[in-house]
């Protein structure tokens, strides 16, 4: 497929609110900056997303295990994992608009980007954690933060995970969750809000293994794109420097995606070596080490992560699938997705009202099996075929007069717009080769 150079942010955002993927929150009370709701087809693409994700994690010969962690968490888990004191960014403040930004994406040689005036606060540290009080009373309240990330609550769990599952070393623990930041600036629509859901993998090994393991992973992670039908074009890996490492990293990298607004991370895959265990049990006192049967010894695992936003990917999809070209003199917008993607995979479309009641069998029974399937009746074939590909619905089949004859549909290509008759019996089967 051609690289499609028609996308912007502004027609994503568009498209998003008309056919109901994202809205802004609390949109009738004038919204939350860096905050959205998904809508019916957005939930189902989210779905899909994760779904997709589990089944790719869990395909490798090692034994991956789901955990669902608490969204609080106890102030002595973040002090431990060092993010009470390192989780912030650099913040200055312009004083003549009073606008505020993150100081690392600005020149501060040159005035403010919102007033053009150069009057700047000092550089200070600000806290991303959203912290709480837990408690009725203030006197006897404890602090407790939104968790920033979810890989504490699989770190803190390690030890009932392996003790409950009998899973052995090397084994994974995978999670999907919301998780929380404070951003200074939330912006570019999705790619860096305040609230989102995160996916990410702890993958557990012993230390001689890291290095091994976390190569493996790095070319796991970036295949896992091919099979989502990205653009490979658009998918590289960058390492990170020593200086932006994180404070519990040994080595990085990082999966990039040439979003229109440049090269920026979609997942970061590190190797944490034995930081998280080792700092939860010098904090907590609880023995989180590992013996090994064969050496006689006990060992504190390592280490490789794989952690990837559910909302940034989202973005990434719709970036990647959305495409415009000419039909009929008219422009026509279709969304690319991969058929395992899309959050519709058919439309059941009868050519007239007369005809919705065999039209809307085929509808019912679908759903029965298990399909996303839309029925739509409303407007001209033509009308509805547009409909169908602005969300990205793969195929559409078109019940007509002929149908009530010949026991057949016309099926229709999102891409090709190729037009084809099959049997009515033969749709399933249909469905299921376009989604292998």
């Amino acid at each position: 497929m051609a690289e499609n150079t028609n996308v912007t942010l502004e027609k994503i955002v568009s498209l998003c609110k008309r056919k109901g993927f994202v809205f802004p929150s609390a949109e009738i009370y004038s919204g939350l900056n860096g905050v959205y709701d998904f809508g019916p087809m957005g939930t189902l693409l989210k779905q899909n997303i994760k779904k997709l994700w589990l089944q790719y994690t869990n395909s490798w010969p090692e034994e991956v295990v789901l955990v669902d962690g608490s969204i609080l968490g106890a102030e002595a888990v973040w002090k431990a994992s060092g993010h009470v004191e390192n989780f912030s960014d650099p913040m200055v403040d312009c004083l003549n608009c009073k606008k505020r930004f993150r100081s690392d994406e600005l020149n501060l040689e040159k005035g403010c980007p919102s007033c053009g005036i150069k009057n700047w606060t000092d550089v200070r540290q600000f806290k991303l954690m959203f912290e709480t009080q837990l408690g009725a009373m203030a006197g006897n309240s404890s602090i407790a933060y939104l968790r920033p990330e979810t890989a504490q609550s699989i770190f803190i769990n390690f030890k009932n995970v392996l003790s409950t599952s009998r899973v052995k070393i090397p084994f994974g623990i995978a999670q999907i969750g919301k998780a929380f930041r404070n951003e200074i600036t939330p912006k570019q629509f999705l790619f860096r809000v305040r609230e989102f859901e995160q996916m990410e993998l702890e993958f557990f090994c012993k230390p001689e293994d890291t290095d091994k393991y976390f190569d493996e992973w790095v070319q796991r992670r970036k295949d896992f794109y091919v099979t989502l039908g990205l653009n490979q074009d658009k998918i590289r890996l960058r390492d990170h420097e020593k200086d932006e490492l994180a404070h519990y990293s040994k080595a990085c990298k990082d999966v990039e995606y040439n979003f229109p607004f440049g090269w920026k991370e979609l997942e970061g895959i590190a190797n944490r070596v034995d930081y998280d265990l080792s700092q939860h049990i010098k904090h907590s006192g609880k023995d989180l080490a590992v013996y090994d049967q064969e050496t006689k010894e006990s060992y504190i695992p390592n280490v490789v992560e794989c952690s990837v936003g559910v909302d940034r990917l989202f973005l990434t999809l719709l970036f990647d699938a959305y495409h415009e070209d000419e039909v009929e003199g008219e422009t026509r917008v279709s969304l690319r997705f991969n058929p395992k993607v899309a959050p519709v995979t058919c439309a059941i479309l009868p050519l007239s009202k007369k005809l919705s009641e065999p039209a809307e069998k085929i509808y019912l029974d679908l759903k029965k099996a298990g399909y996303s399937v839309q029925y739509d009746l409303s407007g001209s074939i033509g009308k509805r075929y547009r409909r169908q590909d602005e969300i990205g619905t793969p195929a559409c089949f078109t019940f007509d007069f002929d149908s009530l004859e010949d026991n057949k549909v016309t099926v229709r290509d999102r891409d090709t717009l190729k037009q084809e008759r099959i049997s009515i019996d033969k749709i399933k089967e249909y469905l299921e080769n376009l989604l292998k």
